[in-house]
């Protein structure tokens, strides 16, 4: 009967030391999930060209940047 208790008891244990890990893990990956998309809107937004319509066709193309005289761009 001691044998089944040491049994139970160390069945028990395991049970909970995996849910600690798993929700370590979870809250882990989570965390890395969050900062993966934050770094993507980072880099989204910092990519973005502005568009302007061509009047002539009406298409949408990268607005261009004008060049000043001392050679340095907008």
């Amino acid at each position: 009967m001691p044998q089944i208790l040491l049994f139970f008891v160390a069945g028990a244990g395991l049970i909970l030391a995996g849910r600690r890990w798993y929700r370590d893990e979870q809250r882990r990956i989570v965390a890395e999930l969050r900062a993966a998309e934050e770094a993507l809107a980072r880099r989204e937004a910092e990519s973005a060209v502005p568009l302007e319509r061509d009047p002539a066709t009406g298409i949408y193309r990268p607005k261009r940047v004008q060049q000043r005289a001392d050679g340095a761009s907008d």
